[in-house]
């Protein structure tokens, strides 16, 4: 066997990269002499102090046939690389990056355009964000046995605007208030109990949905909603759009309906003129100009008593008051004033009256059918299947009684209340005229010709007339 001519270093060099996390081995010199050993080769590397993630079986390849290997670089040793720590983060409930307002893709395919903002609406105490911690990242190993060091991730932390709270251990962020929640400057996380429309509600900000209140800096344009769970304000008009506020309702410039428009507050409304529209309110409602041709229900009072103050056209339901300068109008416009009951009550009897009525018609229908079975009965003709008949009428029939008479009871407790409208007025600043239909409470009284600064109230059991002081 051969001897080696030359030290092992002098055929083959060990190098490491820069990072420490490979080791190379190069033959660079051969000749026939050339024999060496897995052994001895490791011995070599790790006199070049690789001492982590060599490659044995590399090693015995190269010791079986150096000369195959010659002028290669090889990889005999690979480190484990160091991973950098998790970066912390923030998760919100809303995706604030939703610049591109795009209209509503219904189920079906098309597309609703007046389904464009969708606002980020939270109740107090609900949870807007979770911020979820760094992680400090694992060490690694050189070739040559050394731990590489590495980073841990940086923490979010949250940007805390008005209304808003984070828990003790900043994990958590809280709305302190109803309302929506908006990214301000700086990325910070706002409540705001207020959403403002600079503008028109039109097809570009669409219906609002809002669990505060609305302010719209314009008009809202025809067929356009506005939900509000507190209270809706809107500096111009209101054309044939639908508005619903749990709280009061304030409209500057009127509201022109179309007999489309329809306004439901759960408190007041105030608005400087109604026409052609439906509002409904629990409290009062307060016009300054006009309300004409429209359908009014009002839980408290109806004032329309302003330099004009006309009412003409319509119905207008108050619980207690109506107070107009004017009602009515020399062409004898037909107007219909009622108070003394709650307007869903009134409507309510109106309603079970027309079901009694239908009741009463089916019931009829039905005695005349048994008069006929009971005839055939008599006879000794009544078959089988009208036997079955006769049976099925009789249950109908009873049930058919009790149902009216639920209903029966349902109305005098309505009449009852109807009874108790002492308090109930109509007041009139300057003139009611003919056409003008007042009922208070079940009363009722047709003006026949006009009458000047009058108020009407039951006296006696029936509907007085007396001067406006």
């Amino acid at each position: 066997m051969l001897e080696r001519n030359m030290p092992l270093d002098y055929y083959i060099s060990i190098s490491i990269s820069d990072d420490k996390l490979s080791a190379f081995l190069l033959i660079n010199n051969i000749d026939d002499t050339l024999i060496v050993t897995a052994a001895q080769l490791e011995e070599l590397v790790q006199k070049n102090r690789i001492i982590h993630g060599l490659n044995r079986p590399l090693l015995a390849q190269i010791a079986a046939n150096p000369k195959s290997f010659y002028q290669q670089k090889l990889i005999i040793a690979t480190g484990t690389k160091a991973e950098l720590g998790a970066n912390g983060y923030i998760s919100y409930i809303f995706d604030f990056d939703e610049n591109d307002k795009k209209p509503q893709e219904l189920d079906d395919g098309r597309v609703n355009y007046k389904e464009v903002v969708s606002l980020h609406n939270v109740r107090k105490g609900q949870l807007i964000g979770e911020r979820f911690l760094a992680t400090e990242g694992t060490p690694g190993r050189a070739v040559t046995g050394e731990t590489i060091f590495t980073k841990a991730g940086k923490e979010a932390r949250f940007k805390i605007g008005k209304n808003v709270i984070a828990d003790a251990e900043q994990k958590g962020l809280y709305a302190l208030i109803d309302g929506m929640v908006v990214k301000t400057d700086r990325d910070k996380i706002n409540v705001f109990p207020v959403y403002e429309v600079n503008g028109d509600v039109d097809y570009h900000i669409g219906n609002i949905d809002f669990i505060g209140t609305v302010v719209v800096r314009g008009n809202v344009l025809p067929g356009f909603k506005i939900r509000a769970a507190g209270d809706i304000r809107v500096t111009g008009g209101v054309e044939a759009a639908e508005l619903e506020a749990d709280g009061s309702i304030e409209i500057n410039a009127g509201i022109v309906g179309q007999n489309k428009a329809y306004v439901k507050a759960g408190k007041n409304v105030k608005s400087s003129f109604i026409q052609d529209a439906t509002v409904e309110v629990l409290g009062e409602l307060k016009v300054s100009q006009s309300i004409m041709h429209s359908t009014i229900r009002a839980g408290k009072a109806v004032s329309c008593n302003g330099a004009k103050g006309l009412i003409v056209g319509g119905t207008i339901q108050a619980g207690e008051r109506v107070t107009a300068r004017t009602i009515g109008n020399s062409m004898s416009t037909t107007t219909v004033i009622e108070v003394g009951v709650l307007p869903e009550l009134r409507n309510e009897m109106i309603h079970l009256r027309n079901q009694l009525r239908v009741f009463m018609e089916n019931l009829d229908k039905t005695d005349k059918a048994l008069s006929l079975l009971d005839s055939l009965a008599a006879a000794g003709q009544l078959t089988p299947d009208k036997l079955a008949m006769r049976v099925k009428l009789n249950h109908t029939k009873k049930q058919s009684i009790e149902e009216q008479n639920t209903i029966k009871e349902r109305i005098l407790e309505i009449e009852k209340s109807l009874e108790d409208s002492e308090q109930a007025k109509v007041e009139v600043l300057s003139t009611v005229y003919g056409g003008t239909k007042i009922v208070i409470g079940r009363y009722t009284k047709f003006i026949k010709d006009s009458t000047n600064r009058m108020t009407f109230r039951l006296s006696d059991g029936d509907i007085s007339m007396s001067a406006y002081v």
